[in-house]
């Protein structure tokens, strides 16, 4: 495994922080063990991030395509009578 050393300076505010988070009374035994907590939690939510604009990416397409085949309704302006009419025409197969 490839490993790198990461030195950072701290303010103190910062650096006091750190020290409640770590030790007999912290959450973390070490604050490289804090840190490394930190990065990998940054990494899963930037993941997240990625993978929701990918699916939103997708169903912009989606709705594309569903227009460009005439898929769509009108809107009556009521959301309740859009979904019992776009129901409606789904269970037809858009005819």
């Amino acid at each position: 495994m490839i490993s790198d050393r990461i030195n950072a300076r701290l303010s103190a505010p910062l650096a006091k922080f750190v020290a409640r988070m770590v030790g007999e009374d912290g959450l973390y035994e070490t604050p490289s063990e804090y840190i490394r907590d930190l990065i990998r939690r940054d990494m899963e939510k930037r993941n997240d991030i990625e993978m929701q604009a990918n699916q939103l990416g997708e169903a912009v397409l989606q709705g594309y395509r569903d227009i460009s085949a005439g898929r769509y309704i009108d809107s009556m302006g009521d959301f309740k009578s859009d979904m019992a009419l776009f129901e409606k025409r789904e269970a037809e197969g858009w005819k």
